[in-house]
């Protein structure tokens, strides 16, 4: 991570960053190799986004990494998933460490392997500490089941239900909603991701499928959201 980036105005840089990884399958249907070829080549792509974040000074990065209706794909697929999963946590947190990236994991894991669980347990430990890039990985992650958790917790400790109390009670209560959301691959829908989070999110649908998400397309998404006028329901001054 020690690329200068190009002079982007530091007001016009989102803080909070969100990618919607979309479009392995069909970059390796093309080169007519299995999906799990275009998984691995993902694994790039989301390297290179974590350094162009690094780079540009986004405070937050969160990779829709594995959803919840991911497990209704073969399960030759969701095995593949998770090996590459813990093969991909094992080589890259040290590096992560050594950049002062923070790690967080937000979902449902129950059904993850053990292998797996222990080590985003341990990589969040090592993380914990640092005060660089943080990044997100939403898995087994939905965003219905994130707010039916908020609501269900609020209820069982008899509190009302408010936008407030909600808020508190979700995975990043923490930290500022993404300003910024790409989804790559050419869908134009949110697929059950940070829905209470994306409410004032600018949305931003590429073509590009994943593996070919470089930093030039990162460059321009930054620039593209730089020219958004944000007014959160509000009137532009001047009108």
């Amino acid at each position: 991570m020690t690329r200068s980036p190009p002079a982007i105005e530091p007001s016009k840089v989102p803080r909070h960053v969100a990618v919607i990884m979309d479009g392995n399958g069909r970059w390796a249907k093309q080169r007519t190799r299995p999906r799990a070829f275009g998984h691995r080549a993902g694994v790039g792509a989301a390297r290179r986004i974590v350094r162009a974040c690094h780079l540009h000074g986004v405070e937050v990065l969160t990779l829709f990494a594995f959803s919840q209706e991911n497990w209704q794909r073969p399960p030759t697929e969701v095995s593949l998933l998770m090996q590459l999963f813990v093969r991909t946590l094992s080589r890259e947190v040290n590096s992560l460490h050594k950049n002062g990236v923070r790690i967080r994991f937000i979902g449902d894991h129950g059904d993850f392997p053990e292998s797996l669980t222990r080590l985003m347990a341990d990589a969040e430990a090592l993380t914990a500490g640092n005060t660089g890039l943080t990044l997100v990985v939403a898995a087994g992650y939905g965003g219905q089941w994130d707010i039916a958790n908020a609501a269900r917790s609020l209820c069982a400790e008899g509190q009302a239900i408010t936008p407030e109390s909600l808020e508190s009670r979700l995975v990043l209560p923490q930290l500022p909603h993404p300003d910024l959301l790409i989804r790559t691959g050419g869908e134009k829908r949110l697929s059950n991701f940070l829905l209470w989070q994306l409410a004032y999110t600018e949305l931003l649908f590429v073509d590009t499928l994943w593996p070919d998400f470089d930093d030039a397309e990162f460059e321009r998404a930054l620039e593209w959201y730089g020219s958004r006028q944000r007014r959160f329901g509000r009137v532009p001054e001047g009108v």
